[in-house]
């Protein structure tokens, strides 16, 4: 069996090995005044370079010089220029073992190092399990354990030895976790904890994989369904208080791997590991159902506000023929009018000749039906579906508990009265009950002869309340998407430590008025050399400024070369362009065992897998296009293996490739990004999955906001709703990129 490892060869030589870059090697071998008068006092040039190699590799990595190790060229080339000696002097110092051991044991008292030994381990462990309470990756592990070690002034041991610890301390770590999230739970809640894994007659499922099953198609089934998990997560009495006990990335952890495991693989985890695991779960599935039943009562009640729209102009369609008529009748009479008034005759008899007098009155119902459709409001059309509002209503409102401002007051006194009527079972509505509606109009509909009419009164409250939703107006604890505005900001506390370390003036005001006063210098400026005609292109006439237009960026002779260029490309498959990406760029590393931190052993299924997402093949039919590979391995690597964070880690592994390109310097220095979001149409219509946005004609579709640097390299896309905002989206590229990208501009 093969022995689990922590790092990828990767990681160990980025912690392990010696630097060879010239900026790493100036950073950690450039000798102090003290080492170059420490090491000049060595007999010979071979001991005094060999003295200065073991000084730095003892300060980094930390190992020391290392029996049979070899050292680069370019390390032995810096520290012999500083020494003033040749480089190949250091061939001689390996020669006498005693003079080696004796200048690592005068360094080590030199720098106040001792040897590591065996009753540093549980030091050692102490560290891993520090360094591993706030993640699974090998890496982070590997460097706070050897940090640690490097403050406690010891050697460090072997680098087999560290990557065993780090393996210990993260099971070390993980085992805490899981009793920290457990603790606080009584017998009867973990036994409830251990039922989900059992089969349910009634759910014909277990109740895991039935809380797993969402559904997306906003209808009054689904929504009661959504909260019936809801209220069945609820009834278990796990609060989501509970996850403070660990750090916010060991739960997540725990989240990921509820989400992709089966209930028969939880069945197999240790007790206290598998409880965990379905209590993490139980807390992310509460958020993520309270999200969807929101979500989905939004769209449920604004769809009764859009078909009530499309009904409406059904029948002013309808009605398009009558309306001609009308106008035709309309502009006679104005005739017969004018004719009277110029020949001084009676209105009545003139119009009674000339159209006649019973086509006017019997026109009279027809213009008042019309009337009254131009004029009636959408809540009395939106309000004759309100039986659609009762299935589901009444549910929603009991469920959550809705937070609001002072100015939202009268809309939670409203919406406890709707409680109050369902929960009686009422149908007349207090007098006296709060019209928390900004349009003056609907406050006038609701009453209906002096009494306040319930199917108009639910309706617009329930239509207030997604606005208010929307608008973060009322918020709702225990969501994600719905909570208290300010719960996503950082604490005054934090703010204010942040806003001291910032390169920038954190005083707003004087923020902007020093960049008032340049904007003012700069607009005196331009309007200096615009009166000048010292601009290029730019000039003012009769008071417009007029700007030329400019030339195209690409000339036609690179476009021409371009299309030569594609045509040299040769044809590959798309399988082998994977494979040669990942031998550059070596990104596969990223896709990492959502539980052990392993590689996969098959690389080309983690390939077919990619390639099944980014191709929307589908795994099925991507096992049936690949050799090698089977259906249950496509499924199993998709499940443990592809996550978004292993997908971004791995797409920063490609930019960083990309980046160092010598090519890319062409297109810009890498310190400059942008976003932006682009429209694509959806083949058919489903709700949920594809929203009408006017912006962007009446078909359907959704948006992918993208963010490039300006080496074109693509580092980080979102899939969002047609009809959302973008600049909210524009943190999300800045805040979750990955890689060594250092923008200064946006």
């Amino acid at each position: 069996m093969a022995r689990r490892e922590l790092l990828t060869d990767d990681e160990r030589r980025r912690i392990f090995g010696v630097p060879e870059t010239e900026a790493d090697i100036i950073r950690h071998y450039t000798l102090s005044p003290v080492d170059l008068e420490l090491t000049t006092d060595r007999r010979g040039s071979h001991n005094r370079l060999g003295f200065a190699v073991q000084l730095c590799l003892l300060r980094h990595p930390g190992f020391g010089l290392r029996a049979g190790e070899s050292v680069p060229e370019a390390v032995l080339s810096y520290l012999a220029h500083q020494l003033g000696v040749m480089p190949a002097a250091f061939r001689d110092y390996s020669r006498r073992a005693q003079t080696r051991l004796d200048h690592a044991g005068e360094i080590s008292a030199h720098l106040g190092l001792r040897a590591f030994t065996h009753a540093d381990v549980p030091l050692t462990l102490d560290l891993a399990a520090a360094g591993a309470w706030s993640t699974d990756k090998g890496e982070p592990i590997a460097r706070g354990l050897v940090e640690g070690l490097r403050a406690a002034k010891l050697i460090l041991p072997s680098a087999d030895t560290i990557e065993r610890a780090g393996l210990a301390g993260r099971a070390r770590a993980r085992r805490r976790a899981a009793e920290a999230l457990i603790a606080t739970l009584t017998p009867e809640q973990l036994n409830r904890v251990d039922a989900l894994l059992l089969n349910d007659a009634k759910l014909n499922s277990t109740p895991l994989a039935w809380l797993r099953d969402v559904p997306e198609s906003p209808s009054t089934t689904n929504i009661n369904c959504i909260l019936e998990r809801l209220a069945f997560v609820r009834s278990i009495g796990v609060t989501a208080g509970v996850a403070d006990a660990v750090h916010e990335h060991r739960f997540r952890q725990f989240v990921r791997e509820g989400a992709a495991a089966p209930a028969f693989l939880l069945s197999d985890y240790a007790a206290s590991r598998r409880r965990a695991t379905l209590v993490a779960s139980l807390i992310d599935a509460e958020t993520r159902l309270s999200d969807a039943a929101v979500e989905m009562f939004d769209k449920l009640v604004g769809s009764l506000f859009t078909r009530a729209k499309r009904g409406q102009e059904k029948r002013y369609q309808a009605t398009t023929r009558d309306v001609g008529q009308l106008m035709r009748l309309f502009g006679r009479t104005i005739a017969a009018l004018s004719e009277a008034r110029e020949g001084e005759t009676d209105a009545i008899a003139v119009i009674d000749e000339a159209v006649g007098w019973h086509r006017l009155l019997a026109a009279k119902p027809q213009v008042d039906a019309l009337a009254e459709l131009a004029g009636g409001d959408m809540l009395v059309a939106a309000a004759e579906r309100y039986a659609t509002i009762r299935r589901f209503a009444p549910a929603f409102l009991d469920t959550f508990i809705f937070r609001a401002a002072d100015a939202g007051t009268a809309l939670m006194q409203a919406i406890e009265t709707l409680r109050d009527l369902n929960r009686r079972n009422r149908r007349e509505v207090p007098e006296g009950a709060p019209l928390p509606f900004q349009n003056k109009q609907w406050k006038r509909l609701v009453r209906e002869d002096g009494r306040i009419n319930r199917r108009l009164y639910g309706t617009a409250v329930l239509s207030t309340l997604r606005d208010r939703l929307r608008a973060g107006d009322v918020w709702i604890d225990g969501t994600l998407n719905y909570r208290r505005f300010d719960a996503y900001l950082l604490s005054k506390r934090e703010a204010i430590e942040i806003a001291t370390k910032l390169s920038i003036d954190a005083d707003a005001n004087a923020y902007l008025a020093e960049r008032a006063r340049m904007l003012d210098w700069r607009l005196k400026g331009f309007s200096r050399l615009l009166h000048q005609g010292k601009l290029d292109k730019v000039s003012l006439v009769r008071g417009k400024l007029k700007v030329a237009p400019l030339p195209p960026l690409t000339p036609p002779e690179a476009e021409a070369l371009d299309r030569r260029l594609d045509a040299l490309l040769p044809r590959v498959r798309i399988t082998e362009l994977l494979r040669e990406v990942t031998a550059r760029t070596r990104f596969l590393s990223a896709f990492r065992d959502l539980r052990t931190g392993k590689t996969h052993h098959n690389p080309n299924a983690v390939l077919a897998a990619v390639l099944a997402d980014g191709t929307n093949l589908g795994l099925e039919r991507m096992a049936n296009a690949s050799q090698g590979v089977s259906y249950a391995q496509l499924a199993w690597t998709h499940n443990w293996y592809l996550s978004e964070e292993n997908y971004r880690a791995a797409l920063a592994a490609i930019v960083d490739a990309h980046q160092q390109l010598p090519f890319a310097r062409y297109w810009g220095d890498g310190s400059a990004l942008s976003s932006d979001g682009q429209f694509f149409r959806a083949g058919r219509e489903r709700a949920g999955a594809s929203e009408v946005n006017a912006k962007y004609g009446g078909e359907p579709g959704v948006k992918i906001y993208t963010h490039l640097s300006d080496h074109f390299a693509s580092f980080h896309s979102r899939v969002i709703s047609a009809t959302a905002s973008e600049a909210p989206y524009v943190l999300d590229g800045l805040l979750l990129r990955g890689g060594s990208l250092a923008p200064r501009v946006h």
